[in-house]
């Protein structure tokens, strides 16, 4: 799949061979199914065209945040693979999408029971036990209650016990320890079901957090789940953005808004079509570069709205109508972009606007 962009277009190139691949190798290092978590549109590099490549390799447990984001899935996916909602959803609201409500609270659980009951069929559901995150899951009241009377769950044909990992990304840190001891406990007072509790970096931190089904979403995407550690995942996105236009300022000339950067010397300036609009960030102002083959050009000056300024003065064969590649060449990882902008590569990628030309290699 491709699209054809025009002369002052970026592109986005997305490989779901790479995911796929990245997919296949966080099975095999978990050693037991893992789904694909597809939430934010893919982390921004397009749901649909991701989860069909999953998909087709085999996958069949997909996540994503919203019901709105459910219901685009399923439309993509067909009826086949199950479709879980993290923040859930009230019953009826997918309508016949068949969607997967996970279930954060005893009132969620209540509400899904009574319409099961009333409907006359058990309705399929994810239990999410909060162990340690305190954003969504049932809380130790919640879960001893539960605990005490496994009838409350009548009506619902319970998938899986979850639970979600605060820490993982921090090997020693004992919260991670602590939340599978928590969850240990919570799962034996709970009906039999089986259970997950590893997301990316989870998948890496042994056996004890190993368990039916994991739930990476980042590392599919090729951000490192081992930070301080080589990366184990492909690289699987680049985007190249067109120089617009070449110019020469002098010694003692200033670049972009603010006039925040100064030549030191007779300059020469590209100016490309790339800006924070398109989800590269301000906060790389001064701080980023593109490349262009080997070469590494500084940005300079502010990040503004459609444009960003590269220092070209050592590369005089860099013209108008090139491409430089802002994210994706060696150094320009969404880690790497992340660590210059003071951020996370989750955000790097999520952060991609819809202006670019996507094209999708490999599925």
């Amino acid at each position: 799949m491709s699209a054809s962009p025009h002369s002052g277009q970026a592109i986005l190139t997305v490989d779901l061979a790479a995911i796929v691949e990245n997919w296949r190798a966080l099975g095999a290092r978990h050693g037991a199914p893992v789904a694909g978590v597809v939430k934010a549109d893919g982390y921004g590099l397009g749901a649909a065209p991701v989860a069909r490549a999953l998909h087709a390799a085999g996958c069949g447990h997909f996540f994503v945040a919203h019901l709105g984001e459910g219901l685009s899935l399923r439309a993509a996916l067909g009826r086949g693979p199950m479709i879980a909602v993290l923040g859930g959803f009230a019953p009826g609201e997918d309508e016949d999408a068949k969607l997967v409500p996970v279930l954060n609270s005893l009132g969620d659980v209540a509400r899904h029971a009574r319409a099961g009951r009333a409907g006359g069929e058990p309705r399929p559901a994810m239990l999410h036990v909060d162990t340690g995150m305190a954003r969504l899951g049932l809380d130790a009241r919640e879960v001893d209650r539960l605990g005490a009377d496994h009838g409350l769950l009548d009506g619902i044909a319970l998938l899986h016990v979850m639970t979600h990992l605060a820490c993982a990304d921090e090997p020693e840190h004992p919260l991670n320890a602590a939340q599978a001891r928590r969850f240990e406990a919570a799962c034996a007072r709970l009906p039999p079901a089986p259970r997950s509790i590893a997301n990316s970096s989870g998948i890496f931190l042994g056996p004890r957090f190993a368990s039916d089904l994991a739930r990476p979403g980042c590392a599919l995407y090729g951000i490192n789940p081992t930070p301080g550690q080589p990366n184990p995942m492909r690289q699987v996105v680049r985007l190249d953005a067109p120089v617009l236009q070449v110019r020469e300022i002098a010694a003692g000339g200033s670049v972009g808004y603010g006039a925040s950067w100064t030549a030191q010397r007779p300059t020469r300036i590209a100016t490309v079509a790339l800006g924070y609009a398109d989800g590269y960030l301000r906060a790389l102002s001064g701080q980023g570069f593109c490349a262009h083959g080997a070469a590494q050009l500084p940005l300079v000056g502010r990040v503004s709205m459609d444009l960003i300024t590269l220092d070209v003065t050592d590369h005089p064969h860099i013209q108008p109508g090139d491409r430089v590649t802002a994210l994706g060449a060696p150094g320009l990882t969404p880690d790497d972009l992340a660590a210059r902008a003071g951020t996370i590569g989750y955000e790097i990628l999520t952060s991609l606007g819809a202006r670019f030309a996507r094209r999708y290699e490999g599925g």
